[in-house]
């Protein structure tokens, strides 16, 4: 696996971390955040960040199945 590949891996694992992390406060809290896209306001949810991990857990299985 060459540096780029290895990188990109690494920060993709922090950013499961960080969803997962923000996934379990909100879902504790039971906050549900504002957010301002441009002009859309969207609702930020536990949802949100376990959608933005399996995302992300996707693609760290493809950079390591492929070679």
């Amino acid at each position: 696996m060459d540096e780029s590949r290895r990188h990109a891996i690494a920060f993709l694992e922090k950013e499961i971390k960080t969803y997962l992390a923000l996934s379990l406060f909100l879902s504790k809290r039971g906050i549900k955040a504002d957010l301002r896209l441009g002009e859309k306001k969207v609702l930020i949810s536990p949802a949100f960040y376990k959608e933005r991990m399996k995302e992300a857990k996707k693609v760290v299985h493809e950079l390591r199945k492929t070679k």
